[in-house]
């Protein structure tokens, strides 16, 4: 989950060809301006619009409607506001990531001004829908899928295309727990002894996280944010990705592995990230270090790159829930607070993070490390 946490085009709302709520419209000329852009594209686009309906909505200013095509299928409306988001950036990764291979959203007709985006539909139902989180096993075959778009992401990555995950980013990033999971929902006062603790902490996470060799990090890649196949043997669909960067080459896959609304045991993570450390050091991308002949190394990296994710999203739930009224987000910050507890709990480096946390949330302190190495 990005900064500018974005709404995923999960169409949870309405199916294609199924009934949905009408969307309405808070201001009436912008209403008035889709209308009139909406009537120029719906011939030459084949549209039905009174088929439109609301597709899905979440975090951000962004929604997505779907409408019928005349000829039986479905194509998705992007509704982005221009002074809240930008989608020049959407643009521009759905064009690397289809240069890739990846399964994205075409565009077909973008009002740039006024932020209305006409999109090929990727389906109805996202590789979350289809989890089973009862069997692990049984949903193997789905990370196999997601670790195939992600290599094939990370394949095409080349430096200066995409913006720098650098030092700026990773800092303002973790600056959301304090500032809005620590001040604002916890109601603690960030001075003293603890912004010591976190400001050394933070400076750990950041100098091991700038350490690993960048690539093209999609930064929500998670089963809420890919779709699965329309068609037999297809690729799952990739969504939700305007924000992407170059950076950590352990994001995405500790991202995919330690969900932001799905937890799993570590038997399960460790198998599906070793079978991607296998698939990836074979394609050159874990020439680092000792990354290619020791999963051990590699892994270390990628709980420290999750450690940073889980800061960061336990703020950016808190921001939802107190800023924007959003209040069922800040419901899975308790997953999150036990992800940054494992991790802490396995590092000595980072027994002053775990005791404050501990102390915060009244919890108890892991004792021992699994993975005491600097």
């Amino acid at each position: 989950m990005s900064d500018a946490t974005p709404a995923p085009l999960s169409p949870s709302v309405s199916a294609a060809g199924a009934p949905g709520p009408a969307p309405t419209w808070a201001d009436p000329a912008r209403h008035a301006a889709f209308d009139a852009w909406l009537a120029g594209v719906a011939g030459p686009q084949s549209l039905q619009p009174a088929s439109l309906r609301v597709a899905s909505a979440d975090a951000s200013f962004r929604r997505y409607l779907r409408i019928d095509t005349q000829d039986g299928g479905s194509r998705i409306i992007m509704d982005a506001p221009p002074a809240h988001e930008n989608c020049a950036p959407f643009v521009h990764v759905a064009g690397l990531m289809q240069a890739a291979g990846l399964n994205v959203p075409q565009v077909l007709a973008w009002d740039e001004p006024h932020g209305f985006m006409l999109l090929t539909d990727l389906g109805a139902q996202t590789m979350m829908a289809a989890i089973d989180p009862d069997r692990p096993e049984a949903n193997r075959p789905l990370y196999e899928q997601a670790v195939d778009a992600l290599l094939r992401w990370q394949q095409a990555s080349r430096p200066g295309v995409l913006p720098p995950y650098d030092e700026a980013v990773l800092r303002r990033e973790l600056a959301l727990f304090p500032d809005w999971y620590l001040a604002q929902h916890r109601g603690v006062a960030v001075d003293g002894a603890l912004r010591d603790t976190l400001n050394q902490t933070f400076d750990l996470i950041v100098a091991r996280n700038l350490a690993a060799p960048s690539v093209y990090v999609h930064r929500d890649f998670m089963p809420r944010n890919l779709m699965l196949p329309t068609t037999p043997g297809g690729a799952l669909g990739v969504l939700d990705f305007q924000d992407a960067l170059y950076g950590p080459a352990t994001y995405d896959i500790a991202s995919l592995m330690r969900d932001a609304f799905l937890t799993w045991d570590e038997e399960f993570v460790l198998d599906i990230t070793v079978r991607y450390w296998e698939r990836a050091r074979k394609l050159g991308l874990m020439d680092f270090e000792d990354w290619h002949s020791d999963f051990g190394s590699f892994w270390r990296a990628v709980e420290w790159m999750g450690l940073q994710r889980h800061l960061k999203v336990a703020g950016i739930f808190a921001r939802l829930t107190l800023r924007d009224g959003k209040p069922k987000y800040l419901a899975d910050a308790p997953r999150f607070i036990a992800y940054i507890r494992h991790t802490a709990g396995r590092y000595r480096e980072l027994a002053p993070l775990l005791k404050a946390i501990d102390q915060i949330e009244g919890t108890e302190a892991v004792s021992g490390w699994a993975y005491g190495r600097v």
